[in-house]
């Protein structure tokens, strides 16, 4: 199996996106607005950062993170700031409008949001896989008064992650609550795909490198024992 890969998300600016890329991170993610949680930026900031990256020829999945739930402002986003992927972080309105996004953006991969809050996220995984190109499980809780999609420094239920990665056709990305001291479990319990982080590896709501090295070298740490099992 693949060595783990990982995400750092809510990149601010340029110094923060060559940072996470140049630490080995495959994705960073932008994160435009939300209705609550940190890191969000305008969609100018998220173009320059984008465009920076497409200049000087940095290989990454940028991840337009939205939470918007009709196909024609995703569209619009992602035309706007030239990210590779987006990070549908609420239920989109129909099925329909994963179509419409393949359909005026084939090129741009769709990441569905699953929110792990009890045993729905099993069914609403299931669903999702149809139209998604991979899924991220995260702990927010999109029907609170004030919705949370993300962001939230809390992990969930990670028996319930290990089963949707077990049946998934698709990639799964994990979220919520992961920093350097529990990476390493997240791996050895959960088996996902990519890691996925933001409060993790910050201090004072900056990149800090210190974090996210020790990050990195936990992942690296729980490889090296998964590929030494008989």
């Amino acid at each position: 199996m693949a060595d783990t890969r990982f995400k750092i998300c809510c990149i601010q600016d340029e110094s923060e996106a060559r940072l996470a890329i140049n630490i080995g991170a495959s994705a960073i993610g932008l994160v435009s607005r939300m209705p609550s949680g940190p890191g969000p930026i305008s969609i100018e900031q998220i173009a320059t950062i984008v465009r920076s990256l497409i200049a000087t020829n940095h290989i990454v999945d940028t991840f337009l993170l939205t939470c918007e739930i009709d196909a024609d402002t995703v569209i619009e986003q992602l035309r706007q700031t030239l990210c590779n992927t987006v990070q549908l972080c609420d239920a989109m309105q129909s099925e329909i409008e994963y179509g419409k996004i393949r359909a005026a953006l084939p090129h741009v991969k769709i990441v569905q949001v699953i929110h792990v809050e009890d045993e729905t996220a099993l069914d609403d995984a299931f669903r999702a896989q149809q139209n998604a190109d991979a899924l991220l499980l995260d702990s927010g809780r999109p029907n609170a008064a004030i919705k949370e999609l993300g962001g939230t420094g809390r992990a969930h239920d990670w028996t319930l992650s290990r089963r949707i990665v077990g049946q998934s056709r698709v990639p799964v990305y994990l979220a919520g609550g992961l920093n350097a001291e529990n990476a390493a479990q997240a791996i050895r319990d959960v088996g996902p795909y990519a890691l996925d982080v933001c409060s993790g590896v910050r201090t004072d709501g900056r990149l800090d490198p210190t974090k996210l090295e020790a990050f990195v070298t936990a992942i690296a740490s729980a490889d090296t024992e998964k590929g030494s099992r008989p």
